[in-house]
């Protein structure tokens, strides 16, 4: 019998909001969270343990700001010299990459979780999940969404306020709503 998380994990609707174990398994995550957004700013060293006991997976160079919040953690990679400023959300029910030297402006929410739009699917909790990856040299702007199965190319900007429902190509320049290249760069 497949299992909800593996449903989760192979994208497919699987049972979020009913299912003990994707529960537990998100109050830990959010307990750490609660834990790491609580911690004296000034307090280097005790934040980057705690980061690390949530994400997958870092390099040696990075910082998130406080205060950020994720569902399950271990979906989450992020590269060598990541950064990402106040209020950052990551729903990870399935994997959100992050390449090296990805700059994420405030308030900016990575959400690879998504919901049927028939209601009454919706209504007994079901929901799928689809990942998210960013490349190298990436800098998002303010109160951007990424949708889940969203690919953001290398050396690109996402202007403030986009809204990324689909792939964005290397090399250039995207925003609006929905973002959309605008220019190279």
């Amino acid at each position: 019998m497949t299992t909800e998380k593996e449903k989760m994990l192979k994208g497919e609707l699987y049972d979020a909001n009913y299912d003990e174990s994707l529960i537990q398994e998100r109050t830990k995550c959010k307990t750490l969270c609660f834990q790491y957004n609580n911690i004296s700013p000034d307090k280097i060293n005790e934040r980057e343990i705690l980061i690390k006991k949530i994400v997958g997976k870092t390099k040696e160079k990075f910082l998130i700001e406080q205060p950020f919040i994720c569902d399950y953690g271990y979906n989450i990679e992020i590269g060598e010299n990541f950064y990402s400023n106040h209020n950052l959300i990551i729903l990870d029910c399935a994997k959100v990459t992050f390449g090296d030297n990805v700059f994420i402006a405030p308030n900016c929410g990575f959400y690879a979780a998504g919901h049927p739009l028939d209601y009454e699917t919706r209504n007994k909790g079901l929901e799928y999940a689809k990942p998210i990856t960013v490349g190298n040299n990436v800098w998002i702007g303010g109160n951007v969404v990424v949708l889940g199965g969203v690919t953001i190319g290398n050396n690109v900007v996402i202007g403030a306020g986009s809204v990324v429902t689909k792939d964005i190509p290397d090399n250039c320049v995207a925003y609006g709503v929905p973002a959309k290249k605008i220019k190279d760069n």
